[in-house]
């Protein structure tokens, strides 16, 4: 792994590929980037798995927020079990409970329930204490924690997520994500001191589609088009940020 890691976000298995071979140290596979990343079905987790790089699956079962039912809670603990089954190196999971605090009784019994590491997402960007869920992270067991610093993105979060390191002082993790890009990278690699980059690294793939054609009428496709990892990106990322551990060495 490089001396600061960049995570990919990806929604298919062509932007996981993408990403893999033109720098990304870790795939983040979702379905639905667009719906803030959802569960991937297990046949995408499966083909994910022969990746040259480590890919973590979101748990998530509905867009919306992070305070689940009992019934979703089930469903998430059958997911973590096809992550296993299907060869992934990681699970991506979050959960708040009534009061805005992390659910650690939740998130306990889903670490417990499998060997695979876990990093903690943006649920931890919703809740009132953002230094207690810090803590508790730790407490947990989870590998890392992907924040914005309670921000829309990350670039306006700097603040806190570099609180959040050093409240992790090499215990955990602190990965920045949201609205990172080649051009904000460095500054917010320096703020913050944090250790990794969650990017999308995604643009819109071809032309907007032409208004009358059947998916886009029928409400398949957004008028706007799809979006997709994008080399170029992923290569610019990774540049910098090789650039930034070089003069920080």
């Amino acid at each position: 792994m490089s001396p600061v890691a960049l995570e990919v976000c990806v929604d298919t298995l062509e932007g996981a590929w993408i990403a893999a071979e033109n720098g990304a140290d870790r795939i983040e596979l979702c379905a639905a980037l667009s719906e803030g990343g959802l569960t991937p079905s297990f046949g995408a987790m499966t083909a994910a798995a022969k990746l040259p790089v480590p890919v973590y699956a979101m748990i998530r079962p509905r867009r919306g927020d992070f305070r689940y039912s009992d019934i979703e809670k089930t469903a998430m603990l059958h997911d973590i079990e096809a992550c296993g089954k299907a060869g992934l190196a990681g699970i991506v999971i979050g959960a708040v409970d009534d009061q805005h605090a992390l659910d650690r009784e939740f998130l306990a019994a889903a670490l417990e329930s499998t060997s695979l590491p876990a990093t903690l997402h943006r649920a931890i960007d919703t809740v009132r204490d953002y230094e207690k869920a810090v803590a508790d992270a730790i407490k947990l067991g989870f590998e890392r924690i992907l924040s914005s610093g309670q921000a829309d993105k990350a670039e306006l979060g700097m603040d806190r997520l570099a609180s959040a390191v050093r409240v992790a002082s090499g215990r955990i993790s602190i990965m920045a994500g949201s609205g990172v890009n080649a051009a904000n990278a460095p500054r917010i690699l320096k703020h913050t001191g944090a250790p990794e980059l969650h990017a999308s690294c995604s643009k819109p793939k071809g032309d907007a589609p032409a208004p009358g054609i059947s998916e886009t009428r029928l409400g398949f496709v957004a008028a706007t088009g799809t979006r997709d990892t994008d080399a170029s990106l992923v290569q610019s990322l990774r540049h910098v940020m090789d650039i930034h551990a070089e003069d920080a060495a």
